[in-house]
């Protein structure tokens, strides 16, 4: 947390627990009974709550998975800021794709079991598109305001580049982690975004 930001309050603290606490209790019973079969009442009888209460803290099943992404788009957001001025911008979109991977706390076979229900569940697949597609509109500007600074570009052009690099990246990474779950995570995601990448950009 940076000097800036306000220390969050003593009910919020409890609030984000409570949320973390369900979310955890959901994703076990996910990946033990799968995500179809598991419903909101299971969840909320397991974390020994109601089911209104269930949906105080998520508007859907889906964002028990998918909830923290948001989040996740935010610290991107932040990783990309911090990263050199003058770094070319795939170097530094791959550098904060890369500092989001670093804090997985999942095992490899956990991040597997999940990634796998991700892909084989439309409707979380459709919700995981929706949420990237919020990463697109965060990251975007951060992408062009370095555009503008490296390469003079007018705005109206950094934008549209900037747009064009995330939203590749955004695809690669899909691509790339499809691929991890095919090979069983056998070769590192990073690689696979790189192999990704590389072919869109010959």
């Amino acid at each position: 947390m940076s000097s800036g930001e306000a220390k969050p309050g003593l009910r919020e603290r409890a609030r984000r627990a409570v949320h973390r606490e369900i979310a955890e209790v959901g994703m076990a019973l996910f990946l033990e009974r799968g995500f179809e079969a598991t419903t909101v009442d299971q969840i909320a009888e397991a974390a020994g709550i109601s089911r209104r209460s269930f949906f105080r803290y998520f508007a859907t099943k889906e964002d028990v998975v998918l909830g923290d992404l948001i989040d996740r788009g935010h610290r991107v957001h932040s990783a990309l800021t911090a990263r050199p001025a003058e770094e070319e911008p795939w170097t530094a979109v791959r550098a904060a794709f890369l500092a989001l991977r670093d804090e997985a706390r999942d095992s490899v076979g956990t991040e597997l079991r999940i990634a796998r229900m991700l892909f084989q569940t439309p409707s979380l697949r459709a919700r995981h598109l929706e949420k990237h597609l919020a990463w697109q509109e965060m990251l975007t500007p951060e992408l062009a305001r370095r555009l503008r600074t490296l390469e003079g570009l007018e705005e109206t052009d950094a934008i549209h580049r900037a747009a064009a690099i995330i939203a590749t990246a955004l695809a690669c990474l899909d691509v790339a982690t499809e691929t991890w779950v095919r090979r069983n995570g056998t070769v590192p995601l990073e690689d696979l975004w790189d192999e990704a990448v590389a072919a869109v950009r010959s």
